[in-house]
Formats: C-alpha cells, structure tokens, sequence
C-alpha cells in the first residue's frame, strides 16, 4: 500500500476529523478565556484593589543597561498569575461541561425500559411448545 493511499485512509477515518474540529474549537476557546481573564477579570480585580494592573507586576532582579544594551531580568509574577487564572478558568468549564455530558449518559442509562408484553400469537405459540415438550397431547 503507497504511503498516499494510507494517508488518505488516515484521514477519511472520522476520529481524525474529530480531533482537528477539537483543536480548531479549543483554540478558539483559549482566545475567549484570555480575551475574558484579560479585559474582563483582571481589570475588576485591579479596580477592586485600588487600581493594580496584575500585568505589569513582576520582581526586577536585574535593570535594564542602556550603555551596554542590557535587557532587563525580572520575575514577572503578574503575568504567571493571568495565565493561571485562566488555566482555572479552562479547568473549570471543562469539568463543568464533563459533568454535564456524564449526567445526560447517566439519564439515558437509567430510563427504564417497558416490560415487553407477547402479543397473543405469542403466548398461544408458547403453550402449543410446552405442550409439545410435556408430551400431553
């Protein structure tokens, strides 16, 4: 088999078509809770702390050296805490949507099903057999 052939069989098959819509919404999803954390809860929590811009917070270990065109080495705590409010964010709404989809497996598990009642034709054929098997006649 050519390796065109077995790629072309790779790719029809539909669980590769399901991850790349997967990867295609995920990143898509990622840009909304960067786009939430950034414009929406960092400005609150900045505004509810007197004006603090999480962003820019960081710890300078050493300054920037115009002379010798030296850049600046600094912890920059602030951004790792935007990026782990929205890692929180994603964790969130994935267990919240794994929770949801577990609960409808669950219900369609659990719905009872309706006993089976024989028809008549049934029942008559059943008693024809088990009067043939007793051997009364």
């Amino acid at each position: 088999m050519s390796i065109a052939k077995e790629f072309k069989e790779f790719v029809s098959k539909g669980n590769v078509i399901d991850l790349a819509v997967g990867v295609i919404i995920g990143a898509s999803f990622g840009k909304i809770i960067t786009s939430l954390v950034d414009d929406v809860i960092m400005p609150s929590i900045g505004y509810l702390t007197g004006g603090v811009d999480f962003a820019d917070k960081k710890i300078v270990l050493v300054g920037a050296d115009a002379v010798n065109k030296g850049e600046e080495v600094a912890i920059r705590y602030g951004k790792f805490f935007n990026t782990f409010l929205q890692f929180f964010i994603v964790a969130i709404c994935i267990f919240a949507i794994i929770k949801t989809i577990n609960s409808l497996k669950r219900k369609e598990a659990v719905a009872p099903t309706v006993p089976v009642v024989p028809t008549r034709e049934e029942v008559l054929l059943t008693d024809i057999r088990d009067i043939l098997r007793s051997g009364r006649s």
